[in-house]
């Protein structure tokens, strides 16, 4: 069952209509502690789930040579890594230098996966390299969604398959929206819109064109609702506010970082307990194929 409205939030968005693009703000940049706190804190309660899925997904194509793009802390990675055959050739890329260090310590060197930092509007790889390339939570991120949809057909050989997940609106993720509202309830104006970029690209008849205009085809989507899980209202907030660039922008407004984590922390609370939290997360799971 997906919550769309739990009762302790009573307004949606800001009043604000969702963008289907949002410019990303040149200070969202993962580094610091920000990709520890990601990894520990928000990768159980939001990717470990969404990355299980997916992987699923490409085991039942039987892959040789995989594409990762913004592999982020490597969760989908290790995922991809002990799931597939160890024949099967995993390349991992990523463009924050923060996010791909931290993926790349978490894996030995005999593990068989080839790490190449790489921009998804720019990939360094000859035409039809791979024949799977997937994205988790990756391309909300991306500028120029268009360019980076044209490169992932242009490295995938013919039938090669697409995989990629992005969120559903901030609605239907009550996590994120207890964050997002949370935080701008301490400012008066011009209140940090990070969460407005992974929750700003969920449209179907727009994503769907995207991927036709690039050269795909055979495209299918699924809607997926998972739970949500985390050990404390607590941590969470830790991973909501600390393991994401909202933390560095809270702390240029001027504003105590703590005292933002502690509010998170309050209102998940108030909605879903103190210990442990549980809720819902929805996104979409997009297949498209090269033709």
């Amino acid at each position: 069952m997906v919550e769309l409205d739990p009762p302790c939030l009573g307004k949606r968005f800001g009043g604000r209509t969702h963008p289907q693009f949002v410019k990303p703000d040149p200070n969202v940049i993962f580094e610091g502690s920000i990709p520890g706190n990601y990894d520990r804190y928000l990768g159980p309660a939001f990717f470990e789930p969404f990355a299980k899925d997916i992987t699923a997904r490409l085991s039942g194509e039987r892959p040789a040579k995989v594409l990762e793009i913004a592999c982020g802390t490597g969760i989908l990675t290790r995922r991809l890594r002990d799931s597939l055959g160890s024949a099967v050739q995993l390349v991992a890329t990523d463009l924050n230098p923060g996010m791909f260090a931290f993926a790349q310590r978490k894996f030995s060197a005999n593990q068989n996966i080839k790490w190449q930092q790489a921009d998804a509007v720019a990939l360094p790889f000859p035409d039809g390299s791979f024949d799977a390339l997937v994205c988790q939570f990756g391309l909300m991120f991306v500028p120029d969604k268009q360019t980076a949809m044209r490169e992932c057909y242009r490295v995938l050989s013919p039938r090669g398959v697409f995989l990629f997940n992005v969120w559903d609106s901030i609605e239907r993720n009550p996590i994120g929206r207890i964050a997002h509202e949370t935080i701008a309830s301490f400012f008066d104006r011009d209140p940090p819109n990070f969460y407005e970029l992974p929750f700003g690209f969920y449209e179907a008849d727009l994503i769907r064109g995207l991927l036709q205009r690039a050269g795909f085809k055979s495209i299918e989507v699924s809607l997926v609702t998972l739970p949500c899980r985390c050990s404390s209202a607590a941590n969470l907030a830790i991973g909501l506010v600390r393991g994401n660039p909202v933390s560095t922008a809270i702390a240029e407004r001027g504003v105590n970082v703590e005292d933002v984590v502690w509010a998170v922390s309050k209102e998940i609370a108030e909605c879903y307990g103190a210990a442990p939290v549980e809720s819902t997360m929805q996104a979409f799971v997009w297949r498209a194929v090269h033709e």
